[in-house]
């Protein structure tokens, strides 16, 4: 979703400036009105080269934001002026962007800018739902139980994505290591044994030809070979950048065996928890759509959530619209239904998104105990034809000799 930088004047009369996510220039202007924000200026941000592994675009981790936030609730409800407290946590920050942001925050709210506003102008580290639910706290003066929801929310989304991470760290590691140590034996290993074959003029069978071959390729051209991974990983970035390429791409993940399963369960849970924290901290069931479907984390079902926000805007009950996008399981939608019913949605989705914390949890440790030995079938299948075409050679070479 492309960034517009925007200048405008609150309803005070004091001049301030952000960057804000959206689709077009007119659905910004609309959002910073409904904020009593006269638009003086607005211009798509352009795009920056981002290269893979070397500087990229800055962040602050889910990990850093929940303790912040933790921190910041504790403080406010010790009785400490917002201002104080963010300058105490923004001078104790060791992540120096973080660190900088705070202080700027800070500065803003000093000079009059409430907080949601002050922190709108840093949409890498405080997005949408962060500044929509301060907002609504601000509005409401319950900003301490805000921060609190905030602070429980953040530290329930880092331990799923944390969950996620490590059912995918142990497969790709050992991916990883199968392809370094394949690489190194056509590069050092496999090139020996050939020239002792050469020495010996043994006549190599198909397998071991197969590897000298392979190990011929992959020696004359290793710098190609490097090169053309690099160009796949910046191919990969670009298309996944691109609006078509992140619905293919994001569609394919959902179908991957296994892992697809686990995706959807952990696109449910950051659906409905995220839902759940904004409908009850007073944001409006339409906004609180928008925000959702912005940190679903993948793109299907961010088209989902935003189908079936149009259908609502129609008059349709909750339950149905998602039933109706077919990317929420029954379960779900009939749960939804319970909680429109009797009045308690927000109650139905945080138990909906406790239920899928809990299948997640499960569905890793499947993953993790199924990845185990196929992982080690397939780095010992790899190096043992490796190996064993290595020493056909020699055996067929010792059986004429004996």
């Amino acid at each position: 979703m492309p960034v517009f930088k925007y200048r405008g004047k609150n309803k005070v009369g004091n001049i301030i400036e952000g960057e804000r996510s959206g689709h077009n220039s007119n659905e910004i202007i609309t959002a910073l009105e409904k904020e009593q924000i006269q638009v003086l200026s607005i211009e798509r941000k352009k795009l920056k080269l981002n290269i893979p592994f070397i500087g990229g675009k800055k962040s602050v981790s889910l990990r850093t934001l929940a303790v912040f936030n933790r921190q910041l609730s504790v403080m406010f409800n010790a009785g400490l002026p917002i201002t104080q407290a963010i300058g105490i946590l923004g001078t104790q920050q060791k992540d120096k962007f973080f660190k900088d942001v705070l202080l700027e925050v800070r500065k803003d709210v000093e000079a009059g800018s409430n907080l949601s506003n002050a922190m709108k102008k840093h949409p890498k580290v405080f997005n949408d739902l962060y500044t929509s639910m301060i907002q609504a706290g601000e509005a409401s003066g319950n900003l301490d139980t805000i921060l609190l929801r905030l602070s429980q929310y953040v530290e329930s989304i880092t331990k799923l994505v944390g969950k996620v991470k490590s059912a995918l760290t142990y497969p790709i590691a050992v991916i990883v290591i199968a392809l370094v140590l394949t690489g190194v034996l056509l590069w050092k290993v496999v090139p020996v044994f050939q020239d002792m074959f050469s020495q010996m003029g043994a006549e190599l069978p198909m397998l071991t030809q197969l590897v000298v071959d392979a190990s011929a390729f992959f020696s004359s051209n290793i710098i190609w070979i490097i090169l053309f991974i690099i160009g796949l990983v910046f191919l990969f970035r670009w298309y996944y950048g691109t609006f078509k390429g992140r619905r293919v791409i994001d569609n394919i993940k959902l179908k991957i065996w296994v892992f697809g399963e686990l995706l959807t369960k952990v696109a449910v849970a950051r659906v409905t928890r995220t839902l759940a924290t904004l409908l009850t901290s007073g944001v409006e069931i339409i906004e609180s759509m928008t925000i959702t479907a912005k940190t679903s984390g993948n793109a299907i079902i961010e088209d989902a959530v935003l189908k079936s926000r149009a259908l609502v805007q129609e008059g349709k009950p909750l339950w149905e619209s998602w039933e109706e996008t077919k990317r929420f399981p029954y379960m779900v939608t009939q749960m939804v239904a319970v909680g429109e019913q009797t009045g308690s949605l927000s109650t139905m989705l945080g138990k909906v998104a406790d239920f899928y914390d809990e299948e997640v949890d499960q569905a890793v440790s499947a993953i993790v105990s199924l990845m185990e030995p196929l992982m080690i079938v397939v780095l010992g299948g790899i190096v043992g034809t490796v190996v064993v075409a290595m020493y056909l050679p020699l055996f067929d070479i010792i059986g004429k000799v004996g």
